[in-house]
This record gives C-alpha cells, sequence and structure tokens, in this order.
C-alpha cells in the first residue's frame, strides 16, 4: 500500500500534496510558510523559470554518471540535505529517517542544531558523509560541545549558519501558535483532531525536544517553548567574521558557511578558511525582498570559485533546477523542504523516494542535454530567458 501511494508520486509536487493532506495546518504552515509577505519565499521557486537550458546533440549519452565531490567526500547525486529544525514534527522517525535516506541515496546529510535526534544518534544510524549545522551562540560553552561531540561523531564537515542574528517575522507561526511563547489557538487544535493519524503518533511517538539542546534548559522539565526560547536567546546580534574565523580553527576540517547572499561576503568566508559557501536566504524565512538565491549565484561563483566550493539551496524542485545551477558553477545544490515532504509521506521510504525523483529526473535531463556527465555541464549550457521582442 505504502509503495503504491509513493509510486503515484511522480514529481516533489506530487509529495508536496500528500504532505499538504498528511500534516495539521499548523505544523505544514511551519513547513512552507517565509517572513513578511513571502516575496523571497515565492522567488526562490519562481526565478528558475528566468534560466533556460541549451542542449548539444548528436552526444552518446548511454551512460549517465551524477556523481560529485563536495566538502571532500564523493556522492552519488548532487543533491545534499539541508539542516531542517524540529523534524519530528513531520514523521515519528525524524532526522534518523532522513539520515539513513541519505545514506542509502548515497549523499550527504546535514543535521541541524535544532534536531529532535542528537549527533550521536544520526551517526550511528547513517554511515555515509554527515554535516553538523551550528550557530555562533552566546554559549561558548556549547559552541565547542558541538564541535567536539560532532567531531568524535564522524562528521565530515561543519556548517555555520550566519544569516540568523535575530528570528525572522514569520507571521504565520505567531498566528498558529507554532512561534515559541504563543498559545494555539482553536482552530490549530481543532487541525490537530481532524489529522489523528499525526496527532496519535505524538502521543505514543518519542517525546518531543530539542535533543542536543535540552540538557543546557531544565533537562527533562523543560518543555519545547522553554528550549525554543533557551535558543533564541542565545542568537547574538553582535556575531562578527572573527567568530566565525574562530569557529573555523577550533573546528579544522571542512568548513561551510550557510547564509551567504553577496560576493563580498563570499569573499570574507574564503578569508576565514571556509571550505565551502552555501548560497541561502534560509528558505525565504528570514529578511524578506532579498533575491532569489540562484539570482546570486554566478557573481558569488565568479568572485569565489577558484578558492572555494559554492553550494546553491533554495527553491530546487526538479532535477532542471539542479542542471542550471550546476552550469553556473555550483558544486551542488541542498533541499529541505523536498525531503521534508517526503519525510511527512511516509518516513524514510517518503525521503528515498523524493532523492529518488531528483536522481531519476537529473539522469534523463542529463541525457537530453547532451552531457553524459555531471562534472562536464558548465555555463555553456545554460542562458537567461529572453523575454518579448528583445
Amino acid at each position: 500500500m505504502l509503495r503504491h501511494r509513493l509510486d503515484a508520486c511522480l514529481n516533489i509536487r506530487d509529495l508536496r500534496d500528500r504532505a499538504r493532506a498528511a500534516l495539521p495546518s499548523p505544523v505544514l504552515g511551519y513547513l512552507e510558510s517565509g517572513a513578511d509577505d513571502e516575496y523571497s519565499l515565492d522567488r526562490n521557486l519562481g526565478a528558475y523559470r528566468d534560466y533556460e537550458l541549451l542542449p548539444r546533440f548528436l552526444v552518446d549519452v548511454s551512460h549517465i554518471d551524477t556523481r560529485t565531490t563536495v566538502l571532500g567526500v564523493d556522492v552519488e547525486l548532487p543533491v545534499l540535505l539541508s539542516p531542517t529544525g524540529m523534524s519530528r514534527l513531520f514523521h515519528p522517525a525524524a532526522e534518523l529517517a532522513a539520515a539513513r535516506a541519505a545514506t542509502a541515496s548515497g549523499t550527504l546529510y546535514t543535521l541541524s542544531t535544532l534536531a529532535t535526534e542528537t549527533i550521536e544518534s544520526v551517526a550511528a544510524v547513517a554511515a555515509g558523509p554527515k554535516m553538523f549545522q551550528i550557530y555562533v551562540l552566546k554559549d561558548e560553552g556549547l559552541n565547542r560541545e558541538f564541535i567536539q561531540r560532532s567531531r568524535e561523531a564522524g562528521y565530515r564537515a561543519l556548517c555555520l549558519t550566519v544569516d540568523v542574528p535575530i528570528g525572522g517575522n514569520r507571521e504565520t507561526d505567531l498566528r498558529t501558535g507554532m512561534a515559541a511563547g504563543t498559545p494555539f489557538p482553536w482552530s490549530s487544535r481543532l487541525s490537530f483532531v481532524t489529522h489523528p493519524r499525526w496527532s496519535l503518533s505524538r502521543l505514543t511517538g518519542p517525546a518531543f525536544a530539542l535533543a542536543n539542546i535540552g540538557h543546557r534548559t531544565l533537562g527533562e522539565r523543560a518543555g519545547l517553548n522553554e528550549q525554543m526560547e533557551y535558543v533564541f536567546s542565545q542568537f547574538v546580534p553582535t556575531v562578527t567574521w572573527d567568530d566565525a574565523a574562530s569557529i573555523a580553527r577550533e573546528w579544522g576540517g571542512p568548513f561551510a558557511v550557510k547564509g551567504i547572499m553577496s560576493a563580498a561576503d563570499a569573499r570574507r568566508a574564503a578569508d576565514i578558511g571556509a571550505t565551502a559557501v552555501i548560497v541561502s536566504n534560509h528558505g525565504g524565512r528570514q529578511l524578506d525582498t532579498v533575491p532569489a538565491t540562484v539570482d546570486c549565484l554566478a557573481p558569488i561563483v565568479d568572485a569565489v570559485g577558484d578558492r572555494l566550493e559554492v553550494i546553491l539551496d533554495g527553491g530546487i524542485r526538479r532535477g532542471t533546477d539542479v542542471l542550471k545551477a550546476m552550469a553556473m558553477g555550483a558544486r551542488a545544490c541542498m533541499i529541505g523542504r523536498p525531503y521534508l515532504y517526503g519525510l511527512a509521506t511516509a518516513g524514510e521510504a517518503g525521503v528515498t523516494h523524493a532523492l529518488d525523483i531528483f536522481r531519476a529526473e537529473i539522469q534523463r535531463d542529463l541525457a537530453l542535454l547532451g552531457c553524459p556527465r555531471l562534472t562536464d555541464v558548465d555555463h555553456s549550457f545554460v542562458r537567461r530567458a529572453r523575454r518579448g521582442n528583445t
């Protein structure tokens, strides 16, 4: 029955439809909403239409190679899993399911600071390459603890998210009760009642907690709101590039800076010893009206592409989106919402199906593009769309 349900999902949009039916409205809103008027959220998706692929023909495409190397590891697919907080909201198997699916699919999984599974529990079930995502927090001891635990658990890389000096204005979460310290209105409570499968799984499944944070608050007595309030209290607007450089030095391995939107900041990341920058606007959830990430990609590649790897995050929904990013110089792409749609639909099998969709699309699109190897895709395969008569 589950296999049949997944087989009917031909693309990420189909998985999204299944997830929308499975999740109560507050949880769905938390997954899908952005900041303010959601301009940047919408633009992330729509901007790919402004670029066109230029295929070559009479090329032998009998064998397609989707492999690449990123952050010092070989991956079978240029689609990495972004850090996404509180994954247990979407399925009881949470981060464990996503990490196992990434390993099985031959790609890299990134565990969030705001995860509901520990650094160690994810490492225990997923032998594939892993990255841990951190912020520069007020609690320097916690920063050091994250670095040490990640190193001991065998994480390949560290990812520093830099675009959250304070939280963005996510009005949907404020209305539905998903923001820290806000109560659930009756409409949200009714939605929990009308989604009994989701609600029952939360009542009978593991306790909901920020697994790598809770011990810093009130231990087992701390509720989720208390834990979230603690995390938000740790974001400080005084963070500078010196703090990022200190974390990079202490980690001493492959190091990615996530949240970069400008060539100037990409150069600073290279100057402090970063291995990679992740071009990201936090899924449109922080500062609204910033550009789509794909529109920022080429200038950043031009500025630092010979000094570090550039990874694109934001709005990826099709194999053609991935190929456009690769043609503009990205080493790989990251997805968040697409794999969470799969997680909400069918747990680990759903995440695997989301990655299988991308794999099939990328293989087919490479063949149609006349490019048998992913690593051969370059700027000559893409152009800006020409609108109107000019």
